[in-house]
């Protein structure tokens, strides 16, 4: 077994099949993976090959707005136990190592029986857990929008220069979400390109402003993706905190749903923090339920004595 850096396309693919097949539900593609290269400030991505089989991948990327890397790892059911994992442990680390970090975070699925026993042998600790939730669109009816008096949505495709405003309400509204307070944002070109035009999932039709007047007060966006084309994930919904409890966010999801609704989507996936217990509240009136759990803990890199 060798672990080798992937960067070509077809390097990519094969991490790809073995991240598709672990986790058979949240397919990604290639547009998507290099979309999120052109996210980070870094991104370093491993294939563990059994001669010319792939049989285990990772990820660790550098994200601007956190101050820990992020990393991602995955082995085939049947390879495991034969330190594959480990191995991919040991190369992730010298990434981080290499970066002048000595930490990073990981996430780990519910579905995933191996994945929390794994982490916490290493001296990982759990910071925090996202509900994954999902609405089956074909049971639904598109709903009408009813914002709140003196409000109107709109798309991003049809008021371009809302941008300005969308950006300030970013501003306010991630570091507001729990178990994002470290968060950031970047400065408004950076947040543009990467949050708003990192790639052909995120599109200004499938973009929702909430205006008074002229002022944006909220903005809810679709991350939408080739390899499920009748998934549509939820980004972020974000209100200014002056304008938040009088049915802005309502107003906005009522859009989402008829938009995916009217252009044909099957179901809509979105993940909430635990204590983000308003819009668990909102999504849940919707009808959405709960689909799985998503665990987060940070930890050490190998060798660093924790």
């Amino acid at each position: 077994m060798e672990i080798r850096r992937a960067t070509t396309d077809d390097e990519v693919e094969a991490l790809l099949s073995v991240h598709n097949t672990v986790h058979a539900h949240d397919r990604l593609g290639l547009t998507e993976m290099r979309s999120w290269e052109s996210q980070v400030k870094e991104l370093a991505m491993f294939v563990a090959w059994e001669g010319s089989r792939p049989v285990g991948a990772g990820s660790v990327a550098l994200v601007a707005q956190r101050p820990d890397p992020h990393a991602e790892g995955w082995v085939l059911n049947e390879e495991r136990r034969r330190g594959i994992g480990s191995a991919l442990y040991e190369t992730v680390s010298a990434q981080v190592a290499g970066w002048g970090k000595d930490q990073f975070e990981v996430p780990v699925e519910d579905s995933d029986p191996d994945g929390e026993a794994f982490v916490t042998t290493r001296g990982f600790t759990e910071i925090g857990r996202e509900i994954r939730v999902s609405l089956d669109l074909t049971e639904v009816v598109a709903p009408e929008v009813n914002a709140p008096r003196g409000v109107t949505i709109v798309t991003w495709a049809d008021r371009p220069e809302s941008i300005r405003g969308m950006y300030e309400v970013a501003v306010q509204a991630f570091p507001d979400i729990p178990g994002q307070e470290e968060e950031r944002v970047e400065p408004f070109e950076d947040w543009l390109a990467h949050d708003m035009q990192a790639g052909p999932g995120d599109r200004p039709e499938a973009t929702f402003v909430a205006l008074a007047g002229d002022e944006v007060v909220g903005y809810s966006k679709f991350s939408l993706s080739d390899a499920q084309p009748s998934v549509a994930h939820h980004d972020i919904t974000g209100v200014k905190r002056a304008w938040r409890g009088r049915g802005v966010a309502r107003a906005l999801k009522q859009a989402q749903i008829a938009w995916a609704k009217n252009n044909g989507y099957e179901e809509l996936r979105t993940q909430n923090e635990e204590r983000n217990a308003p819009i668990r509240k909102l999504n849940a009136e919707f009808g959405y339920v709960p689909s799985g759990i998503r665990m987060f803990f940070r930890g050490p890199i190998s060798g660093s004595g924790s």
